[in-house]
């Protein structure tokens, strides 16, 4: 299993197809959240993802939401209690910073998966709000302190 940390334009045809059926797997068929996916942000994120025989098992993107912060979104693991949660942030922590130079790195996470990204080295920067109808917080990076 490889990890991989690509901009759109280097994507292959099938590791985008792989990606996008992964995402409708968990967020669409898994958790039934009902949204449109293909929003134009993948044109200007950076992509990572661990690929396993021309399979995408986790993913997450990252993007600009300006010139010092970077969003990572739509996180997550098609094979469930592997740890491979964990790897996809270890190595994804370690490349957005070099790829996308920033100061703050944060994301809205689903209230339910807290614990885990506060091990990932994220802290809780709201109260909780609605998102796709599943309760969400804020988060951002602390950076230096994910446990590998």
């Amino acid at each position: 299993m490889d990890f991989v940390a690509k901009t759109f334009d280097e994507l292959t045809t099938t590791e985008l197809y792989e990606l996008l059926k992964a995402r409708a797997e968990i967020f669409i068929a898994e958790q039934h959240i009902e949204y449109v996916d293909e929003d134009d942000v993948d044109y200007r994120s950076l992509h990572c993802f661990f690929w396993d025989e021309r399979t995408v098992t986790a993913y997450l993107r990252a993007y600009y939401v300006n010139d010092d912060a970077v969003r990572i979104g739509r996180v997550l693991t098609l094979r469930h209690g592997e740890g491979m949660g964990r790897k996809l942030m270890g190595e994804s922590m370690k490349v957005i910073p070099e790829r996308l130079p920033c100061k703050t790195i944060c994301m809205d996470a689903q209230k339910h998966a807290i614990g885990f990204y506060e091990k990932c080295g994220f802290f809780v920067t709201s109260d909780v709000f609605p998102e796709a109808g599943i309760e969400h917080v804020r988060m951002e990076y602390k950076g230096g302190s994910y446990d590998r």
